[in-house]
């Protein structure tokens, strides 16, 4: 049994587990199998699969979950009994596989804000219900953050031996194909209205890191308020799915998280940190793609490297307007101002933000939170390039290093899952991008020389903003980096420090 597997282990623990092994990084553990699933038609199957090899407990952890939600199965032969008929939606298959599995212990921990949507979200309800009378499922509000605050992972913890944790969470709206087609059918909400294209990652890991995820669930399970439950006892199967062949094999696994101080909990800020690590270290390249760019400290760092003599190419991959009122007038405006800082000092042209759109021009919303640097760091999670992510909500992403001893080996398979990112966006094949990117040796080249015809990035060109957007994005009164912040409407400036102090254009 291993530490992490332990609970009984003598190592000292923090509120949220094992002390940090620096301010960046939570912790390092090994992974017999790792790998990236990109989009939610993938991620739902893939996780139904794994759910039906549960043993011992299923544990998720969401921002969101919608039991309505459709993630695969519900298909037979005719002579086959009912019982035997696995459900195709969320709710109706999880009291399924509880009942079929005598010794499956199900949890669910869902932040606590919008839980009344769940009213009127028509059948929700009655699943939640069912759930709530089943002596094996326990479904969980998490109000254990300060006002104005959100539980933002997005973690699936399987027996202690397969976890996920990135971007993806088991909610409406976000099944998608890579291929992103115009008017899919299949992407609609259970009302039957038809939802826009929908780009996302999440990370599958096998093995220790798994146990440590699951050790850092229990501990967030404990400060919601649930009562403490016991590591699941070794096992020699895997819940990993059979149909994955993994990208990555024993590879050492890092995990940063964002926390705010609360009760007993103290702050936590190891993902920000670990971003100005990662800027800092571009040698090359850093390819991004995230929801915002709202963070001041990301753009201060940006600018750093953009005002060296021969910096590295950043290409961040955006949507092309956030998704909601609120969002858009706390992030779209300071996406504005943070890229036109940037500009000033760009001199070398190589930083550039792109949008993807469909083939008939449809934008495709990004929600993934990815970050590729020289091909030699993968990093997933649930962090946005915006503040609350650096200091407000809770986050957690996991990443992998090739300067990491074990992880030497790794550096190709990062470079493929980059060239298919840029190959699906482009919508070309995986080896005309690499075509592309020897020809015109840099990402924004080979993008801006991809044809049109197709899905297409295009370049985000920064609009005028009218006085109350900027005021908005100075301000940071929607975006705020820790909580007291969230009660106060006192003047600051989002360009407080010497890098980002001048005039917009």
């Amino acid at each position: 049994m291993t530490e992490a597997q332990n609970p009984d282990s003598s190592v000292p623990l923090d509120q949220e587990g094992r002390g940090s092994e620096s301010e960046s990084v939570w912790r390092y553990a090994m992974a017999t199998r790792a790998h990236a699933v990109i989009d939610a038609a993938d991620y739902f199957a893939l996780m139904r699969e794994a759910m039906m090899r549960a043993r011992q407990r299923i544990l998720l952890i969401g921002w969101d979950f919608d039991t309505r939600i459709i993630i695969g199965g519900g298909r037979r032969w005719w002579n086959l009994p009912r019982r035997r008929i696995s459900p195709a939606r969320l709710g109706p298959f999880v009291v399924w596989l509880a009942n079929r599995r005598k010794q499956l212990d199900v949890r669910v921990l869902k932040w606590n804000f919008g839980a009344l949507k769940a009213v009127f979200r028509g059948s929700m309800m009655l699943d939640l219900l069912r759930w709530w009378r089943h002596p094996r499922i326990v479904f969980k509000l998490d109000s254990a953050h300060p006002l104005g605050c959100s539980h933002h992972q997005k973690i699936a913890v399987i027996d202690d031996r397969f976890a996920v944790c990135g971007g993806i969470d088991m909610a409406g709206d976000r099944w998608d194909t890579r291929q992103h087609l115009d008017d899919d059918k299949r992407r609609k909400r259970p009302g039957g209205k038809l939802y826009g294209p929908w780009h996302d990652c999440t990370m599958l890991m096998e093995g220790e890191a798994a146990a440590v995820l699951g050790q850092f669930g229990r501990k967030r399970w404990e400060q919601a308020g649930g009562k403490p439950f016991d590591a699941c006892r070794p096992q020699e199967s895997s819940p990993w799915p059979a149909r994955i062949e993994a990208e990555f094999r024993d590879v050492e696994i890092g995990i940063a998280r964002t926390r705010s101080h609360f009760a007993e909990a103290r702050e936590v800020r190891e993902v920000e940190a670990l971003f100005l690590e990662h800027i800092a270290r571009a040698k090359k390249f850093i390819y991004f793609e995230n929801q915002y760019f709202a963070s001041r400290k990301i753009a201060e760092a940006i600018v750093q490297r953009m005002e060296e003599a021969d910096p590295p190419e950043i290409v961040l991959i955006n949507p092309q307007s956030s998704d909601g009122w609120l969002e858009q007038t706390a992030m779209d405006g300071a996406r504005v101002r943070l890229v036109r800082a940037i500009e000033e000092v760009d001199h070398a042209g190589r930083f550039s933000v792109w949008h993807p759109f469909t083939a008939k021009g449809t934008p495709i919303y990004v929600h993934s939170k990815l970050t590729i640097v020289d091909d030699e760091i993968l990093r997933i999670g649930s962090a946005n390039l915006n503040n609350r992510s650096m200091g407000l909500d809770s986050e957690c992403d996991v990443f992998i290093d090739c300067a990491r001893p074990a992880n030497g080996h790794c550096g190709e398979a990062i470079a493929r899952l980059r060239i298919s990112l840029l190959a699906e966006h482009c919508g070309v094949a995986p080896e005309e991008v690499a075509e592309l990117l020897e020809r015109h040796g840099t990402m924004a080249g080979a993008i801006a020389a991809a044809p049109r015809d197709g899905k297409r990035l295009e370049r985000f060109e920064p609009r005028a903003l009218s006085d109350a957007e900027k005021a908005l994005a100075d301000n940071e009164v929607l975006d705020p980096e820790r909580p007291e912040e969230m009660l106060s409407f006192y003047r600051r400036g989002l360009f407080r420090s010497r890098f980002l102090r001048r005039p917009a254009r």
